[in-house]
């Protein structure tokens, strides 16, 4: 579901761009949603693979340690999402 919102969006914030007078904040807001892409195939989904593997029997500070650093990646790739919607905010307030 997130990768189609992210298209939608990117989409969305193209045409805006070419709409809006070729505005560079809307294109840049565009490219910040598809950031999480990369992001999530590169540096997540390593860290999704060793939580799928792990037995939840036997699950120690290793697995909680795994657990936490997926929060705080998660963390980020929200982070983007909301440095996207402030930049479109941006592009909509100036206009």
């Amino acid at each position: 579901m997130q990768a189609g919102l992210s298209m939608a969006g990117f989409a969305l914030g193209l045409a805006a761009w070419w709409w809006e007078g070729r505005d560079s904040r809307w294109l840049v807001g565009a490219l910040v949603l598809l950031r999480p892409w990369p992001y999530t195939l590169l540096v997540i989904k390593p860290v999704n693979d060793k939580l799928k593997v792990a037995d939840p029997i036997g699950a120690g500070a290793q697995t909680r340690a795994l657990i936490e650093r997926w929060g705080r990646l998660h963390a980020g790739r929200t982070a983007l999402g909301v440095l996207a919607t402030a930049i479109f905010f941006c592009a909509a307030m100036a206009r």
